[in-house]
């Protein structure tokens, strides 16, 4: 039977080019601008910036604790089924955002924007990825990410359309698109290439061109239970480690736009645009991790962008001119971009593919620590002192000292494979000779 030609371009870049599109869409409606948001309704209803932290990260909690689940049924169900739901939850969450008129329902449809948002794009475009991709996962992986930081550099156009027809009839709309283009763009979302008669990176293992690119075959790469990542002391500092980035991502997340108009003096379409620089950087890290990603490593990388967070956030602390803010955008879109994609490239490269969902899900519960006290840090010090000084400067420290979770993140050993070295080395010490000694 003759082969088939295999395609010009690997199935696995159309998945990665839909989840990026998704990612766009996501970010730009939920992860980005709840900054927007929070400076449209403290201007409408003044609530304080401890209400809008508690809603974040109550949001967090709550895509944490279910973020178990959440990766079970992706590695049972396959991703795109998980990715429909989500969408569907995100068009409902933004629709009834849209009708907000008190704290309560603000904190409920934005909990429910994010649990969507989590199930729409991320997190089951993410699984898909790492079993498509091996030798070029973590390429594979920053160009997802792209579609996140295009969302970020949107911002100003959600902006517009917000300041000039209404925030209402904003989200409304916004959730009846989130519908119409996600579920086609979901359609393209495959689990794993083998059942379509293809291989991780379009390669076949063991073929002239498989040899061609290091010289030799790829190496076996085991598959890690969720049960055996977890007895693992490099799970929990990945994820430890991860919830350290987090307190400063999320923080920003809440607070930048509220910080940059109420106490810096820009008005909300000059905070959107720091955000669009800000993203613009984030786009250049990402690249760059594309280049050296899959040839530096990993941890390295990450521990030189815990530090650039953290001497960001303490540039825009204690800001007072427009050169220290740019500062700030430069190291933290920088830092970010480069960070992001490797977060899953790590799990990949040290747990396997085949349960990476749930394996992914239950970190997610460990790191969403960081999304859920960082915001409340940063808000409820800045209601207490009048600034951010105090609580941007605490979470500097905190992610300064979690990079040190990294540098004890070691690749672990398959449990099968302790056990066949055990064995091997019983074997040697039962053939090796009494010494006398």
């Amino acid at each position: 039977m003759q082969q088939q030609a295999r395609p010009k371009l690997f199935y696995g870049w159309w998945i990665t080019l839909a989840g990026a599109l998704m990612q766009s869409i996501v970010a730009v409606l939920v992860n980005q601008s709840f900054g927007t948001y929070a400076k449209v309704l403290s201007d409408e209803y003044n609530w304080s910036k401890t209400v809008f932290s508690a809603a974040f990260s109550f949001s967090r909690v709550e895509t944490g604790i279910l973020g178990p689940a959440e990766g079970w049924l992706i590695d049972r169900f396959g991703p795109q089924r998980i990715m429909q739901v989500g969408v569907v939850i995100l068009g409902a969450g933004l629709m009834l955002f849209s009708m907000t008129t008190a704290t309560w329902m603000f904190v409920s449809s934005f909990a429910l924007m994010a649990f969507g948002a989590s199930l729409a794009s991320f997190m089951p475009v993410s699984v898909a990825i790492v079993n498509w991709f091996e030798r070029r996962r973590a390429r594979a992986l920053t160009f997802l990410s792209l579609g996140f930081a295009t969302g970020g550099l949107l911002v100003p156009v959600l902006v517009y359309f917000i300041e000039n027809i209404g925030w209402r009839q904003t989200t409304f709309g916004a959730g009846i698109l989130v519908v119409i283009v996600g579920i086609p763009l979901s359609l393209i979302i495959r689990h794993r290439p083998e059942p379509y008669g293809m291989h991780k990176d379009g390669i076949v293992p063991g073929s002239p061109e498989d040899i061609g690119e290091t010289g030799r075959p790829r190496a076996k790469q085991y598959d890690f239970t969720a049960k055996q990542a977890m007895r693992t002391s490099s799970f929990w500092l990945i994820a430890l480690g991860h919830g350290s980035a987090l307190l400063i991502v999320a923080a920003l997340q809440v607070h930048l736009t509220l910080h940059l108009t109420e106490n810096l003096g820009y008005t909300l379409g000059q905070a959107a645009s720091v955000v669009a620089f800000l993203t613009a950087m984030q786009v250049v890290g990402q690249a760059l991790t594309g280049v050296v990603g899959d040839r530096w490593s990993k941890r390295g990388i990450v521990v030189v962008c815990m530090g650039m967070h953290a001497v960001a956030i303490i540039l825009l602390a204690f800001a007072n001119s427009t050169l220290m803010v740019g500062a700030f955008a430069v190291l933290h879109g920088l830092a970010w971009g480069a960070r992001g994609p490797l977060m899953s490239a790590i799990r990949a490269d040290f747990f396997g593919g085949a349960n990476f969902g749930t394996i992914m899900g239950t970190s997610s519960l460990i790191a969403s620590i960081g999304t859920t006290i960082g915001p409340l840090i940063a808000g409820i010090l800045a209601d207490m002192t009048g600034s951010y000084e105090v609580g941007f400067t605490v979470l500097a420290v905190m992610a300064g000292l979690g990079s040190l979770f990294f540098v004890f993140a070691k690749p672990p050993k398959f449990p099968e494979a302790v056990a066949a070295d055990a064995i091997e080395a019983a074997d040697d010490a039962s053939a090796t000779p009494a010494s006398g000694h």
